[in-house]
């Protein structure tokens, strides 16, 4: 299949190219058709959305103090800015922004053409229709949390933050949505998605693809983002009433881990979030990130390699390959119910979901121990506890820049290679990324 060439996309985002007919946006090779009719040839433009590397949360962990950039000319060039949270660089890479809202042009011309698709049941384009719903959604569930405010965050959700686009109208020049219109977008486009959606997993190999698990997964995430404790947790609990098997780390034979594309926890490997020749290998785990791992906690051995010289870990937990791909997994639904029922003073129902995950990631003897500290926990210190099992059971897969956002955003303090100290302050207006200069140049109505 040919891609849009990103070009001339990237000019019809910004409103500098009118057109009146999308006769000529899709190409689709070898069947030969300009436009898409079939659902065959609909499922080949879908495949192509899937394909899209979206590597940017990877490169959010090395603004965490989880993470540092290996000292090597070449990835100091790249990311060196972005570690030391300097804003408008001229020599670090750019986050992405064309490569989401391609997607979302994408998902917008299988919806916009729901009804015009031929040869095809009504089951199969209605789940087709659904996962363009759900991508809609979730490219601007990560662009708003890229560019947006966090939603948890005094005042907000009035803030602008990153263009809606729901449309296929090439004459629109977008302007920037508040944080609150973009989540109920993203809540609108879950539902849209559950009623259509009707595949409950796709078999391994297709397992890239949004199912009706997945549909709860991410309404559950979107509503912890939101701060809206009871949804979150309701949309956990229902995913986890139909998969709740987490992988055992005391097992002798975890050969996989649980963010595999193969793994019992899967329930979507869509996004590889570390790319095996650029942030993982500019990506090194430091000493205090290590630290939070007792020698009781069977993940650090497949987490992390040996110490090099300059006192920080490879990592292990992702090869960067398409074998990690992961978007969603059982253990995430743990965390999130635990995390809500404890925001809820639910305290037995977060103990529960807490201690389940921690039983099969520990020593008897290591979780013997964290029981009986769990269990003697107030509100405020659970709490603290399921972020920090949050911190460690998702390490890498993409969550923990967001989840710092959306929580504390706490005053982060590294320490270079160098010996340069350097920090980001609590609640520092750099928890949110500017938008690409690229793209204000094109469109100056996103800087309003």
């Amino acid at each position: 299949m040919k891609r849009i060439k990103k070009l001339y996309l990237f000019s019809i985002l910004a409103g500098c190219l009118t057109m009146t007919s999308c006769s000529n946006f899709l190409e689709i090779q070898p069947v030969g058709k300009v436009i898409p009719s079939t659902l065959e040839e609909y499922r080949a433009l879908m495949t192509n959305v899937y394909a899209q590397d979206l590597t940017d949360r990877s490169v959010c962990d090395m603004r965490t103090k989880e993470i540092t950039v290996r000292n090597d000319s070449y990835d100091q060039s790249d990311y060196g800015d972005i570690e030391k949270w300097i804003v408008n660089s001229t020599t670090a890479k750019e986050f992405g922004w064309l490569d989401y809202y391609e997607n979302i042009y994408y998902a917008n011309a299988i919806i916009d053409k729901k009804n015009d698709i031929t040869e095809g049941n009504e089951k199969d384009i209605n789940q087709l229709v659904g996962e363009a719903y759900f991508m809609r959604g979730y490219m601007h569930f990560l662009l708003v949390n890229l560019y947006g405010q966090p939603y948890t965050k005094e005042g907000a959700k009035e803030t602008k933050a990153i263009p809606l686009k729901l449309t296929l109208d090439l004459e629109e020049i977008p302007t920037r949505n508040t944080v609150e219109e973009v989540y109920n977008s993203i809540l609108s486009d879950i539902e849209n998605a559950r009623q259509l959606i009707t595949k409950k997993e796709w078999e391994s190999g297709y397992n890239y693809r949004f199912n009706a698990l997945a549909v709860d997964a991410f309404e559950s995430r979107v509503h912890l983002y939101m701060g809206n404790w009871q949804p979150a947790y309701d949309a956990a609990e229902r995913t986890l009433k139909q998969k709740a098997t987490l992988g055992d780390y005391n097992s002798t034979n975890v050969q996989l881990l649980p963010n595999h594309y193969t793994s019992v926890e899967s329930i979507t490997a869509y996004e590889k979030i570390y790319n095996a020749t650029t942030t993982l290998d500019a990506s090194q785990a430091t000493q205090s990130f290590v630290d939070m791992f007792n020698e009781e906690d069977l993940r650090s051995a497949t987490y992390f390699g040996e110490k090099n010289k300059d006192g920080n870990y490879p990592i292990k937990k992702t090869d960067g390959t398409f074998n990690y791909k992961c978007s969603f997994r059982v253990s995430e639904l743990y965390l999130n119910s635990a995390e809500a029922a404890a925001h809820l003073n639910n305290l037995p129902a977060a103990r529960n979901r807490l201690l389940q995950l921690m039983k099969k990631r520990y020593t008897a003897a290591g979780y013997e121990q964290k029981k009986n500290e769990v269990n003697s926990m107030n509100q405020e210190e659970l709490i603290a506890e399921i972020l920090n099992e949050r911190a460690r059971e998702l390490a890498f897969e993409g969550h923990r820049w967001f989840d710092l956002r959306r929580t504390t955003r706490p005053r982060i303090e590294k320490v270079l290679s160098g010996g340069q100290t350097i920090v980001l302050e609590q609640d520092d207006n750099r928890y949110t990324l500017r938008i690409p200069v690229s793209a204000t140049n094109a469109n100056p109505n996103l800087l309003d």
